[in-house]
């Protein structure tokens, strides 16, 4: 008489054999242990960068009104400032009407006003205790300052296409071309890269936000005056010309007025100096990041 055959055990119950996550033999459980392949390479930075900027802007669900409130001022300036000096002809703008030459240093204008003040947000985690935490992560200092540097780029993109349709409204001839918008939407971008890693270099040196609220009002003045938002550089003293050509602000409205109004601009130097410097602020404020954590 033969003796009936042994049942056949599942592969996962052999103790001397793991299941592979494609083996077709593997159970939910064993596809539960098996830990998910890590991105390795080039792929790490970009992906916690994202992660970072994602985290950021999940707090504008939570209130909207910063979004609609700092559209006053430059609906002011456009309205007041660009109407009466249009009426008054008192700065030369090269045969432009002014309201359209002040329409992109507005929009220069509203994006640093949003990343200056930046580096309070980074002053606040450290408060809470969230960037000890970020910062016992894998995740490179440098990843994390890049995901709210664009995470500020981001929320001044917003507060552009607020002054792209406010000005249009006033009747201002900007261009339409995708491709135009898009330039447009790179130099905001890295503007506001910049001027929020600049707000977060100088947390990382002030360490408070009340230090850090009164430097950054003391210096936004200075870096708006000191550009060619409100007029051209010609009409500027030398001394006064020499600030312009070291002010970022300057190479961004310089482009922004390029690409929406077609006015001759120097695309090429213009983009070059505020990747510089955006790259330039993401490396200090990284550098600093430990300090402000201690």
């Amino acid at each position: 008489m033969c003796a009936a055959p042994a049942a056949r055990r599942p592969a996962s119950a052999d103790p001397g054999r793991t299941a592979a996550p494609g083996d077709a033999t593997a159970t939910g459980l064993d596809l539960l242990l098996v830990a998910p392949r890590a991105r390795t390479g080039w792929r790490v930075l970009p992906a916690r960068v994202l992660a970072m900027c994602a985290v950021e802007l999940q707090k504008l669900r939570h209130d909207r009104t910063e979004l609609y409130t700092r559209a006053v001022q430059p609906a002011l300036w456009l309205i007041i400032f660009g109407e009466t000096f249009t009426r008054i002809r008192a700065i030369p703008t090269g045969g432009v009407p002014y309201l359209d030459y002040l329409a992109p240093g507005i929009i220069a204008q509203s994006a640093m006003f949003i990343a200056i003040f930046y580096g309070i947000m980074i002053i606040w985690e450290r408060d809470s205790g969230v960037l000890t935490k970020l910062l016992v992560t894998p995740t490179p200092r440098a990843a994390l300052v890049t995901g709210k540097a664009f995470a500020a780029g981001v929320k001044a993109l917003v507060q552009a296409v607020v002054v792209i349709v406010i000005a249009a409204v006033l009747g201002v001839a900007l261009t339409w071309n995708p491709l135009r918008l898009l330039g447009v939407a790179a130099a905001v971008v890295l503007g506001a890269t910049f001027f929020s890693c600049l707000s977060m270099t100088i947390a990382g040196i002030v360490l408070t936000r009340d230090r850090l609220m009164g430097i950054g009002q003391a210096i936004t003045m200075p870096l708006f005056f000191g550009s060619n938002a409100l007029y051209p550089v010609s009409v500027m003293p030398g001394w006064l010309q020499a600030v312009t050509r070291v002010n970022p602000l300057s190479y961004q409205v310089d482009a922004l007025r390029g690409l929406l109004l077609g006015t001759p601009a120097h695309l090429a130097a213009d983009f070059g100096a505020l990747a510089v410097a955006a790259v330039a602020g993401i490396t200090a404020a990284a550098a600093l990041l430990g300090r402000l954590a201690r």
